[in-house]
């Protein structure tokens, strides 16, 4: 299923992972091993957030997905279904009309 990964990043954590050149590698990582469909990295909320669209096969995947933004981030992880625009053309032909 593809889903969004929402990472808001400890600001405090955030500043010490990039003071000490880990944040290049932190998130090298993760995107090397997650294999996005897309990433995208921004302020929200006056927080570094990033936003990752993933394509999770199994919901087993939610714990190593998510456990490194927390532990080397602190960040706070938010999981939301999502579509391409193939998959509501889909899921929108599925329905009856009746």
């Amino acid at each position: 299923m593809r889903m969004m990964l929402k990472a808001t990043l400890d600001t405090e954590k955030g500043n010490e992972a990039i003071r000490s050149g880990r944040m290049t590698e932190i998130m090298k990582g993760a995107l090397e091993r997650l294999k996005p469909e897309a990433a995208y990295f921004g302020p929200e909320g006056g927080c570094r957030t990033c936003w990752l669209i993933l394509d999770l096969q199994d919901s087993s995947q939610l714990p190593p997905t998510a456990e490194p933004f927390f532990t080397e981030l602190n960040a706070k992880i938010e999981f939301t279904p999502v579509m391409n625009a193939e998959d509501l053309q889909k899921g929108i032909s599925q329905l009856s009309s009746g």
